[in-house]
């Protein structure tokens, strides 16, 4: 199983908005894609910066799914994110292999 995390450092006035929009809108709409079959949102608790992190992670089953995801789905869900949410975070992502 792969597990791909997406890690989102938002600014602490856009927090409580991208918090929803994440709930309402766009793990619903990654959901959707079919490519994951779980989910789930964390939030961490060692911050550095002055930014609130959160990790978002996606359950699928095979690297290939995820490069489909990557290539069909993606870019459409990260301009969207870009549209609501501009200048106000950062990303960065990264692919695990599930071992246990």
């Amino acid at each position: 199983m792969i597990l791909y995390n997406v890690t989102t450092s938002i600014e602490p006035t856009a927090a409580d908005e991208w918090l929803d929009y994440m709930r309402t809108t766009h793990i619903p709409e990654v959901m959707e894609t079919g490519f994951f079959i779980k989910s789930q949102l964390c939030r961490l608790l060692n911050e550095e910066d002055d930014g609130i992190t959160y990790a978002a992670q996606y359950y699928c089953l095979s690297l290939e799914q995820l490069e489909e995801y990557q290539a069909l789905c993606a870019p459409a869900l990260r301009a969207d994110m870009e549209t609501h949410f501009a200048g106000k975070y950062v990303s960065f992502r990264t692919i695990l292999e599930v071992v246990e």
